[in-house]
């Protein structure tokens, strides 16, 4: 195949990148590089089935050539970046996502969003399963980016029904691994970083929040399935097991053989409760599910996160 995948210089772009190459595709990577990072895919460069656009996909976009598939991967992710940028959060998911599809229609291409988990805001429901509608703040801080993906989900789905195209929707939950950015604010990059340098680790609240975290080589995995798959509905792809903040922050801790202390500060605005995929339509549809453990995959990431400090 000739995939276009937005976002492309990404934590989760750059690993999928990886994958499409490895798996013998061709892959056109975009990303205007707010969040993104050229150094996620430099080792991709000399790969000539490989090829990078520097553009933002809110504007005009135009590719040569067929495409087979086009993955909208575009977007700040973290609480950080879209509180930093709240505009160009929902101008990706709207904007964005319009353009996107455009292209996909006129290339009759696939098109996979990356959706999220946040589309579900402080759950009801434990866990969640792709038919819950959701407990989201529109006007709350964070509401800048459930909203974006949700109307991104609605674009998709009308495009679906109305264009007859065929799309995919995959529901990311909390993930983690190499790449994720030491300032990107989310819980195993604050942990990683604080235990490596010693320095106190910040527990939001009283760290009874539960999170459910699932290793990148395990996600991007259930995203090429899913993209090779003939679901048009959304699917959840993380891991179901959970743990809390607490505890998450006593394993880093351990595993960085860190002197760091644990500290607690307020719970920020709209911080979920709990965050767990039902993920029994990816088991059933896609026959997937994860395959890392959590220590491991922290063990993975460690060493990642101790080479970049």
């Amino acid at each position: 195949m000739r995939v276009l995948i937005t976002g492309g210089a990404g934590f989760l772009g750059s690993h999928l990148c990886e994958l499409f190459l490895r798996e013998g595709h061709t892959v056109i990577a975009m990303d205007n590089l707010l969040t993104g990072r050229i150094e996620n895919i430099d080792h991709l460069f000399n790969n000539e089935r490989f090829s990078f656009v520097k553009q933002d996909v809110t504007n005009f976009i135009h590719v040569s050539g067929s495409l087979d598939a086009v993955l909208h991967f575009a977007s700040p992710a973290s609480p950080v970046d879209y509180l930093r940028w709240p505009i160009p959060t929902l101008k990706v998911g709207a904007l964005g996502t319009h353009k996107v599809l455009g292209l996909a229609k006129d290339k009759k291409a696939v098109f996979m969003l990356a959706s999220t988990s946040e589309i579900y805001g402080d759950p009801q429901v434990n866990p969640q399963p792709e038919s819950y509608w959701g407990h989201v703040n529109t006007i709350g801080p964070r509401g800048v980016y459930d909203e974006a993906k949700r109307f991104a989900e609605a674009m998709t789905m009308a495009s679906h029904r109305y264009h007859k195209m065929p799309v995919r929707i995959v529901r990311i939950f909390n993930t983690y691994g190499e790449r994720m950015r030491i300032e990107d604010g989310r819980a195993v990059p604050n942990f990683m970083t604080q235990a490596v340098k010693n320095r106190p680790i910040t527990v939001y609240g009283d760290g009874s929040q539960t999170r459910s975290l699932c290793y990148v080589s395990d996600l991007v995995s259930g995203i090429y399935k899913l993209l090779l798959s003939d679901v048009n509905t959304p699917v959840n792809i993380g891991n179901p097991e959970e743990v809390t903040v607490l505890e998450l922050a006593e394993l880093i801790r351990r595993i960085s053989r860190s002197k760091s202390k644990i500290v607690r500060k307020p719970l920020p605005v709209d911080d979920p409760k709990q965050r767990c995929p039902d993920i029994r339509v990816a088991r059933k549809l896609l026959r997937w599910s994860p395959k890392v453990g959590l220590e491991e995959g922290l063990k993975r990431t460690h060493a990642y996160f101790q080479a970049m400090l």
